[in-house]
């Protein structure tokens, strides 16, 4: 890949957590494949008093602790000599005059600034950024989830930042549209003949996504019992992963074409509204377990968590699509913390054979499915019927398995495999905004989600208790036997 032109990372919240354990090793990683240009900078940004020598040797600590074995000693200088540090208050408006400096006689070089803060700060940090003319027309504002807490929230910061930076220069970021298992799920949908006259109603049954930790808050009480697993995961995450499931063939890889689409699906959602909302969702909250072998505590027994808080770890909803294409085919979105597995599936249930010719029960075909695994390991199988050997039509579901690690394991391969966040960035960098969320988008995942957490707000149930280390509530597994289906992982 060929280095891109100078560019000046700007990092609000350098000191915090996603900065070092994300961003600036995923810089570090770029730099070490020789990706940054000399002329490249990296500004770290945050209230903690620190100098240029004690914020490298921490962010040099950290991409050794969350690197491990990549971190290169030989390549560290390279990264080491593009640091630099600016102690600020983002509320306070007279602290940008350092920034200022730091940027001096750097005008015509792209900036971008990444805002790994809380979205409260949001559109004050833009604000002083432009008192302080420092965004230029080669400016780039990157803003980090949760964007708002409900659409009006969102409509109020994508106002103020709107004022200041054009649509073209605000990156909404959702990580999980890095991830090279979401780009080969593009790939494997329009890069290939194969599927696209099965992907439709009439031909597939039902589509689960699932994303599932093993995690807790992890020392982000505090945020979490702010933000809850439908504002956290649902409506960013698993939307965007049903978009890109769901969505029209766009006309071309231009972004608009690609957001085009993905918007259209997501105004065809249908809402869950009133009594629906109880009979297509299910709410729940992790309670003390076990995790690989080793306890762990309940959620309302974590750090920062309120007493008798009724946010939400874990979500299951059944979401249907109003389009000629789906119309009768539900999704089944789930996620939640503290579950049996860290995993991230998708799983594309196809209509049984219209007639079976086989006269045994051992002969009956099972449906065809296509699963799609995101993490830990990428993989595409597919699962099929096929006689066993015998004299017998005995029948029995056999996977044709991709391994996308094994497939593409060449040395040379393997070095253009890169994170979430060492793409995202780059495109950034290029002003590539396809994979970003267009404010248009923003607000239609908004108001599908909005009427869910406003019914639950004014429900006196509580979020149903599962231990940690399970699947979920069991009326998540309800939801699906239902409509006479069941989970992946529990057929």
């Amino acid at each position: 890949m060929p280095s891109t032109a100078a560019c000046d990372f700007v990092l609000f919240g350098a000191t915090g957590d996603l900065a070092m354990r994300k961003l600036l090793p995923a810089l570090y990683r770029r730099s070490a494949a020789g990706h940054l240009t000399d002329n490249t900078r990296i500004i770290g940004v945050a209230r903690m008093a620190l100098s240029r020598e004690e914020f490298v040797n921490a962010v040099e600590t950290h991409c050794r602790k969350h690197l491990a074995t990549e971190f290169d000693v030989q390549q560290w200088p390279a990264l080491a000599k593009r640091l630099d540090y600016v102690a600020l208050d983002a509320a306070k408006a007279d602290d940008y005059s350092r920034l200022a400096m730091a940027l001096k006689d750097r005008d015509t070089i792209t900036r971008v600034f990444f805002l790994s803060t809380a979205p409260s700060l949001f559109t004050h940090i833009c604000q002083h950024l432009a008192a302080h003319s420092l965004v230029t027309p080669a400016s780039r504002v990157v803003l980090e989830k949760p964007l708002g807490h409900d659409l009006s929230s969102a409509i109020a910061i994508n106002e103020q930042v709107g004022a200041i930076f054009a649509e073209h220069q605000i990156y909404r970021i959702d990580h999980y549209l890095g991830k090279e298992a979401v780009q080969n799920l593009i790939a494997l949908r329009f890069g290939n003949t194969l599927f696209e006259p099965l992907w439709r109603r009439g031909q597939i049954r039902h589509v689960q996504i699932t994303v599932a930790e093993q995690l807790g808050v992890e020392g982000r009480g505090a945020f979490y019992d702010q933000t809850g697993a439908l504002r956290d995961m649902v409506q960013n995450h698993l939307l965007q992963l049903l978009c890109i499931l769901a969505m029209e063939p766009p006309a071309s890889s231009d972004a608009d074409a690609v957001r085009d689409e993905k918007l259209k699906v997501l105004r065809a959602l249908r809402p869950i509204l009133g009594h629906d909302v109880a009979k297509k969702t299910v709410r729940g909250q992790y309670k003390s377990g076990a995790i690989n072998g080793a306890p762990v505590i309940g959620f309302l027994n974590e750090p920062g968590i309120t007493n008798g808080s009724v946010t939400e770890t874990f979500v299951a909803i059944k979401a249907e699509i109003d389009t000629w294409r789906w119309a009768g085919v539900p999704f089944y979105l789930r996620t939640g913390k503290r579950l049996q597995e860290r995993t991230a599936d998708i799983v594309v249930t196809f209509e049984d054979v219209p007639h079976s010719i086989f006269d045994s029960a051992h002969a009956a075909p099972t449906p065809n499915k296509l699963v799609i695994r995101l993490q830990p390991d990428e993989s595409i199988t597919l699962t099929i019927s096929a006689k066993q050997p015998g004299e017998d039509m005995k029948l029995k579901a056999v996977n044709l398995r991709l391994d996308l690690a094994e497939s593409f394991k060449t040395e040379s391969l393997k070095s253009r495999r890169f994170g979430a966040y060492e793409r995202l960035l780059m495109d950034v960098a290029k002003g590539n905004l396809t994979l970003f969320m267009r404010r248009d988008e923003l607000d239609s995942a908004w108001r599908w989600i909005d009427p869910i957490r406003a019914a639950w707000s004014e429900s006196d149930e509580k979020p149903k208790q599962y231990i940690a280390g399970t699947w979920g509530p069991a009326a998540s597994s309800l939801l699906l036997s239902r409509d006479g289906f069941s989970w992946h992982d529990e057929s």
